[in-house]
């Protein structure tokens, strides 16, 4: 594995999941999953979360040698998600004098999940509170809804490290990390974090205040250069703004028909010079249209009608996008239908649900099949889009 220790004093005992499939049950992940987790050697010594259960053993067998024989004073719990906190129980019996810190609404959220009251091994800490360890001082920042109430970060100011919890996370193990970090982590925003926008933009206000040189995130790899860029990235995703021009046409049909308008509509648009992304929403991931819908500033919704209804896919598809608080895009509709065509009705009542989106003129109707008429109507919202840029 890649080095992933922060310093000589700050050490990455974290495991690499290369056998999960789905994250959260939802996301596929084939290139696996990080649980970080550090650990602070100084006068006194702290270790920033643990690790889920698939990977505890392993945790503990890092957190073991990285100890070299010393005991952890404190167990810093930044995050209540089970993901990193199965080996809460397992530390907390090996070390019986460590104290737990955390906030107020990590203590029940802990009982509830592990079935035990360590409230009396409890530090409750605060906003702006600090912790002295020796050489290294941990201040405290209250980070509710990043994605959970109770989730807090750490700043460490002696070596300016922002331990992050899942803020500034991606998908991937270290290993199969690609060099576009964006990708996963643009995925992973907008998969699990997205709803929270303004909680995030909150966040980045008081990292403002901050010199920070590292962002030592639970997933993914720690940040050490360019940090601009992050947060740049998590300025513009957090404000819902497009990042990038381009289309994205998510598709959901039966037979084909309406696949092919919108592969129509699609080389309309590249001939115009717009970059294009088409999904099928019956074979792709809804993880990566989320990306794609989020990333780029239009977006085409193509469906067929289905039980005089919305083809289910594209309902879902609707209802991620409201769940996600999607806003400030530009959406064009393709319906199709063969006697009773609904889809475009039913998706500009799903569309309405969301705030500051303008649709565009034409709605296309496919009856059944491509027809002159139809191809015409493609050609007139592809021109419309193609304005919008």
């Amino acid at each position: 594995m890649k080095d992933m220790n922060l310093s000589a004093s700050v050490r990455y005992i974290g495991a690499q999941d290369d056998d999960l499939d789905l994250f959260e049950s939802q996301y596929p992940v084939p290139n696996g999953m990080t649980y970080n987790s550090y650990l602070i050697l100084d006068e006194k010594v702290a270790v920033f979360d643990t690790a889920d259960q698939r990977k505890t053993d392993e945790w503990m067998e890092n957190l073991t040698r990285e100890l070299a024989g010393r005991t952890p004073d404190y167990l810093i719990v930044q995050h209540m998600e089970p993901d990193h906190s199965a080996g809460i129980l397992e530390i907390a019996e090996a070390y019986p004098e460590m104290k737990i810190v955390g906030n107020a609404k990590t203590f029940p959220m802990m009982t509830a999940f592990l079935g035990t009251d360590l409230s009396g091994r409890a530090v409750i800490v605060k906003e702006g509170d600090t912790l002295e360890l020796g050489a290294h001082t941990l201040q405290f920042i209250m980070a509710p809804m990043i994605h959970w109430p109770e989730v807090m970060m750490t700043y460490e100011r002696s070596e300016k490290i922002l331990f992050s919890a899942d803020a500034f996370g991606t998908f991937g193990t270290i290993e199969k990390q690609e060099d576009d970090w964006a990708c996963e982590a643009r995925r992973y925003y907008f998969n699990i974090v997205g709803k929270y926008g303004a909680q995030v933009q909150g966040l980045l206000k008081k990292a403002a205040a901050l010199e920070i040189e590292k962002i030592a995130p639970l997933h993914g790899p720690v940040l050490t250069e360019d940090l601009g860029f992050y947060i740049g990235k998590y300025q513009v995703w957090s404000s819902y703004e497009p990042e990038d021009p381009g289309v994205t046409i998510a598709c959901a049909g039966v037979h084909g028909n309406t696949l092919a308008a919108a592969k129509m509509l699609g080389e309309m648009l590249q001939a115009r010079g717009v970059k294009v992304k088409l999904f099928d929403l019956t074979r792709d991931d809804m993880s990566e249209v989320m990306e794609d819908a989020f990333r780029y500033d239009r977006l085409v919704l193509a469906a067929t009608t289905y039980d005089g209804e919305l083809f289910p896919v594209m309902h879902d598809f609707l209802y991620h996008l409201k769940m996600k608080n999607y806003r400030n895009r530009t959406v064009g509709v393709i319906e199709n239908g063969s006697w009773a065509p609904q889809a475009g009705k039913k998706m500009l009542e799903g569309l309405a649900a969301l705030k500051d989106v303008t649709v565009l003129e034409p709605v296309v109707t496919v009856k059944s099949a491509l027809s002159p008429e139809s191809e015409e109507q493609l050609a007139h919202l592809a021109e419309a889009l193609a304005a919008e840029k």
